[in-house]
């Protein structure tokens, strides 16, 4: 019998869908374009290869390409009942409950899951990472959640390049950031041609204010990474946060004209929108200009992207967008869905969401203080949201701009000295210089 790279047995006789199969696994774990046609070939040299299905579906889902997810996880259901391991049936169904909309259901079976086969890598995967099932999951501790995972299997791993990927990027999310960066050093060591392992090196250093290495980082490896793969746009993002650190607006924005805005990048609608929005919120709170046509390109591609509430990352977002372009009613139904989704406990990140739409209306309005009244006490909870700690902070520099703007010095003083005391920090330190002042 044919074995995956982990040595779990596949269902399949074909030498050649197996090894398709399983270069599109190491490509879609390392973030690398060519995933798809992989899956494609290996469903062409064996129609009837349930993973291969569901692995296809998988990056259907990433595109939000929801009808082609749901065709090919359908198959995979049928074939994997007619032809397939335990591990396998098990491993269709955790993944094809993720994409039909029951993320908690999916977490669930995971984590049951990967007790029973810990080196099955792409469910592994699916409770880790930003917009993982833990990340998502609505749960206060879903950094913790994480770390503790990875260390109750890390011995099944050993030093896989993947694994320690996502291990790093774990410990780094969780406040562990030294332990972090260097395990996903390694991993990125073994794998250069690995996205993921270079966005969570992003993230490591964004954590301890190495933003010099930061940009050498993305400078060095990203004409290596084909404007195609999923996270080329979110590692020039990184780039454009350097250039904000440093004070420079306007290479922020031009980083975000070639390479992240809606009409040149590639990447899937919950990360083209989220990047984007975050990157022009954060440029105009702190008083850059963003030209009107650059937002308004941006609320299009979203509003088109997230219609309706529901993703309550994008939600975040959304609220974002509709207050910088003056969406008033957008902004207003967007609220009130949320509440209505709280109010019937449909919204697994509970209260701290709609707060938080709430106070991007009064910072829009010119309400300072009543933005920082909203923001204040549940700033421990945004974490709910999902996402990274990086994305998440646009929320807290939200909260500090209002409280400097609303005469609250002593506390923008003391949010800022707490982030100062965690990381470097020349933006942080230019706006302690200016409450000081």
């Amino acid at each position: 019998m044919i074995h995956d790279r982990y040595g779990l047995p596949l269902s399949t006789a074909s030498d050649n869908a197996a090894a398709a199969y399983l270069h599109g696994v190491d490509l879609m774990l390392s973030a690398w374009p060519g995933a798809a046609e992989a899956f494609d070939a290996a469903i062409a040299a064996d129609p009837d290869f349930a993973l291969a299905h569901i692995a296809r579906a998988r990056v259907h889902f990433f595109y939000a390409e929801a009808q082609a997810a749901r065709i090919r996880l359908t198959e995979a259901r049928e074939l994997v009942a007619r032809r397939g391991t335990e591990r396998e049936q098990n491993h269709v169904e955790t993944l094809a409950l993720g994409m039909e909309g029951q993320p908690a259901k999916s977490l669930a079976c995971a984590l049951a899951h990967l007790d029973r086969w810990p080196r099955d890598a792409i469910v592994m995967s699916l409770p880790l990472g930003a917009f993982g099932l833990f990340a998502f999951s609505g749960m206060a501790d879903h950094d913790q959640a994480r770390v503790d995972l990875c260390e109750r299997h890390a011995r099944h791993y050993g030093d896989d390049w993947w694994f320690l990927t996502y291990h790093g990027w774990s410990l780094t999310e969780n406040g562990d950031v030294v332990r972090g960066r260097a395990t996903t050093q390694r991993g990125f060591d073994l794998r250069r041609e690995n996205a993921n392992a270079a966005h969570a090196l992003a993230h490591a250093m964004f954590e301890d204010g190495s933003v010099t290495d930061a940009e050498a980082l993305v400078e060095d490896w990203l004409p290596i990474y084909d404007r195609a793969g999923i996270l080329h746009g979110h590692m020039s993002w990184h780039q454009a946060l350097a250039a904000l650190e440093h004070g420079d607006a306007e290479r922020a924005l031009a980083i975000y004209q070639d390479r992240i805005q809606p009409k040149v990048t590639t990447a899937p609608p919950i990360n083209s929108v989220t990047d984007g929005t975050s990157l022009l919120w954060r440029m105009t709170i702190e008083g850059h200009t963003v030209p009107q046509d650059i937002w308004d390109d941006a609320a299009i591609h979203a509003e088109r992207s997230f219609p309706n509430a529901g993703v309550t990352f994008a939600d975040v977002h959304m609220a974002l967008v509709a207050a910088a372009t003056g969406n008033k009613a957008g902004l207003e139904t967007r609220i009130g869905t949320l509440e209505k989704r709280l109010g019937d406990g449909k919204l697994a990140a509970g209260a701290v969401v709609p707060a938080i739409c709430r106070a991007v209306r009064a910072f829009a309005d010119g309400d300072y203080s009543g933005c920082a009244r909203i923001l204040d006490p549940v700033a421990g909870e945004v974490v709910r949201v999902g996402g990274s700690h990086a994305q998440r902070e646009m929320i807290e520099d939200t909260l500090l701009v209002a409280l400097m703007k609303s005469g609250e010095a002593p506390k923008a003083r003391a949010l800022l000295d707490g982030r100062l005391h965690r990381r470097p920090s020349l933006r942080d330190a230019r706006w302690r210089a200016a409450v000081m002042a």
